[in-house]
């Protein structure tokens, strides 16, 4: 068994709080925690404070004692311990008598600079930052990188993956995967934080977006081996989408370069994601405001009203974009920020087709979009697809496809099934709690010994198979609630929940599962109280909620599954389970299924003294809430991604040994590839000696 380094622990006001660093919170999220959240609602159910105009810049000024005190730990409280001291892990660590695909000894926490794996396990590197992807792409030069290599090679800080098959060629799919953003003090020597050149700038922009890869599989194992080859594509910053749904040709998303409303060049803050049935590629746009200069300068109140719903603020460009692209200052475009935001829909089958922008699925800071498939037969097959509002307070949606799903992987079928997700209703979640007992916000469970209730789907939006759309929110036409989508579910009391991330339906049990990865703000100055489905105040471990929803209709009910955090705190829970036998989980970010129904969630930020991970639960029977840890990646990196396989599980390694008080110049990592090399986010495959089963 490998035994775990000695863990770090931290002291006084910063005891367990977010091992996220502050450096990652300014350049993935333009430092969103920093500031008041945008959701200001006066809705059914909480009350918060008006947002106040301190800068966050100030505010980062008066706490330059702290940070120098706390050196690496992160200064913001995104998310830790409850108060225990138990805060390391509990005492799950060997197969037992575990469940199918969980029969593997559980990895001890740790915070060493490698991906920790359990025994009986092997991995390799599928592909990292700077390897090629298009023919003719130059092998990865950190001394000397330019735009034009980097558009094609892979980019930064690999999110969502998945994997579909190539048809008709055996052993071969097309790896699909986001790259969220650029954290540019750790891809370039020598940055000068806030005055980037134009080349760093521009290679930045050919950093994000999507790659796709076909590989190969290697007989006998799990790795997979990139092909560089005419499948293979890289979609940036620059790249032409077409934008369908009412917002398309709306006076919202007008352009001096798009005069007609309808192409969008460029995705990017691409975070979670989906696989659809017709094999294309869902990707969410989620912190998409902090690439935008001067909204300040917008002196309409209500567009300036819209702008602050969505947390632009001046001190969020991180990036520097529109010193080079005058596309991204507002004050040239005050348009352009509503052009991103949206559910992406790419088919990895035809290289040359451009990829659409889905405005009837709603605009917000979308973490993912998974889909569930109700009904069989042909073109009788209705698609549902779920989606969550990753940002403190913000919420759950759903869209319902009045287009019925054509089967099958022809061209004919996936050019029919792409146009699923602009025809039907959107809808947005709000939950009441079954038991009479007031919720204290402590997170003790209730009377029944658990948290759950019932729920309703509120209706936004229809659209019609003609174009032609219904606005259920008075005041709003369907343009504006495809675009400031946002305001449309305050409008209709929808539930504010603890950051909504990756949410997605079992495959084999239909019960939706969502990651509510933390809110510090919950319950404090003001801001909203803790409720039934975030029954904490203050909430810096996450929860992680089950719905069992009437798909197509309007009613669900739910349960949480697991309120995370240190076993041995008083308020979390394990789905019942014993606690003295679970691994323990903090922030939970992705969540996905291996082939035996079991639940598989990735974290980010754990604050229980150990590097984050990935970690499988047991839903059903005497089990349930069983969690045990599968694998851990190196310091400073977020688990990304998750793919479970029957043979192999992949995982997406972001932001390896980004820790504060380090960059290029002062390397915290050199995973992956050892020595004196720099970090570099990658794409990592893990399965079973001799090719056996995992988890079996």
């Amino acid at each position: 068994m490998r035994i775990p380094l000695q863990l770090f622990m931290s002291t006084g006001e910063d005891a367990g709080r977010s091992s996220r660093a502050y450096v990652t919170c300014r350049y993935k999220c333009g430092d969103a925690c920093r500031h008041d959240p945008g959701n200001t609602s006066d809705n059914t159910y909480f009350r918060d404070v008006v947002r106040t105009a301190v800068s966050r810049r100030s505010v980062l000024k008066t706490s330059a004692g702290a940070a120098v005190a706390v050196g690496a730990t992160s200064l913001l409280a995104a998310c830790g311990d409850s108060g225990s001291s138990n805060s390391a892990s509990a005492s799950s660590t060997t197969s037992g008598d575990a469940l199918p695909g969980m029969r593997f000894d559980a990895v001890a926490p740790n915070t060493e600079d490698a991906v920790v794996i359990p025994d009986g396990y092997r991995q390799e590197v599928v592909i990292r930052w700077g390897d090629p992807v298009l023919p003719g792409a130059p092998e990865f030069d950190f001394a000397n990188q330019t735009p034009e290599a980097q558009a094609g090679q892979f980019g930064f800080n690999n999110d969502f993956a998945g994997l579909i098959p190539v048809d008709g060629v055996a052993d071969h799919h097309y790896l699909v995967a986001n790259l969220e953003y650029p954290t540019e003090p750790f891809m370039f020597a020598g940055y000068i934080d806030g005055e980037p050149t134009e080349q760093q700038a521009r290679i930045a922009m050919a950093s994000v977006g999507i790659a796709i890869v076909e590989v190969t599989s290697k007989a006998g194992t799990g790795a997979l081996t990139p092909v560089v080859g005419p499948r293979n594509r890289r979609l940036t910053a620059s790249s032409p989408f077409r934008l369908t749904g009412p917002a398309a040709g709306s006076e919202f998303v007008k352009t001096a370069a798009d005069p007609a409303g309808t192409t969008v060049l460029g995705t990017f803050a691409n975070c979670s994601g989906g696989l659809t049935p017709w094999g294309t590629m869902l990707s969410g746009e989620e912190n998409f405001n902090n690439y935008f200069a001067n909204p300040s300068t917008i002196t309409d109140p209500k567009a300036a009203e819209r702008l602050e719903r969505y947390s632009f603020d001046d001190d969020g460009d991180e990036h520097h974009w529109g010193r080079f692209d005058r596309r991204f200052d507002l004050a040239v475009e005050p348009n352009e920020g509503n052009r991103f935001g949206y559910i992406v829909e790419v088919d990895p089958h035809d290289p040359n087709a451009v990829p659409v922008k889905h405005s009837s699925m709603g605009r917000f800071k979308h973490e993912s979009a998974n889909i569930y498939v109700v009904g069989s037969g042909p073109d009788k097959d209705t698609v549902v697809a779920y989606s969550g509002d990753d940002e403190r307070f913000e919420y759950i949606y759903k869209f319902v496809s009045s287009r019925k799903m054509k089967s099958g992987l022809s061209k004919t079928a996936r050019e029919h099934n792409m146009g699923i997700l602009d025809e039907g209703t959107l809808y947005v979640a709000t939950f009441t709690g079954d038991s009479p007992d007031p919720v204290d916000g402590s997170g003790t469970p209730p009377a029944s010994g658990k948290f759950a209730g019932k729920g309703s789907w509120k209706p936004l939006l229809t659209v019609n198979a003609d174009g032609s759309a219904r606005s259920y929110i008075p005041g709003m036409t369907p343009a504006e609630v495809a675009v400031f989508t946002r305001q449309a579910a305050d409008t209709v009391g929808a539930t504010k929940m603890d950051r909504p991330e990756d949410i997605e339906p079992n495959p084999k049990t239909g019960k939706v599962y969502c990651a509510l990865t933390n809110n510090d703000d919950r319950g404090t100055d003001g801001k909203a109280a803790a409720d039934a489905v975030n029954p904490r105040n203050e909430n810096k471990n996450g929860q992680v909620l089950e719905m069992t929803d009437d798909h197509t209709g309007t009613e669900f009910t739910w349960e949480l599954l697991l309120v995370c955090g240190d076993p041995g705190a008083a308020d979390t829970y394990y789905g019942g389970f014993d606690k003295t036998k679970v691994s323990a989980i903090s922030c939970p970010d992705n969540v996905a299924f291996d082939p035996h129904g079991n639940l598989w969630i990735s974290t980010d930020g754990n604050a229980l003294d150990s590097n984050d991970g990935l970690f499988a639960v047991a839903l059903d029977g005497e089990r349930r809430g069983e969690t045990k840890q599968f694998l851990t990646v190196p310091k400073g990196g977020e688990t990304c991604g998750p793919i479970i396989d029957t043979d192999r599980v992949l995982i997406a390694v972001q932001h390896p040994g980004e820790l504060d008080d380090h960059s290029a110049d002062n390397p915290a990592s050199h995973w992956p590839d050892g020595g004196d090399s720099q970090p570099r986010p990658a794409v990592v495959a893990v399965w079973r000696d001799g090719g056996a089963e995992i988890g079996v």
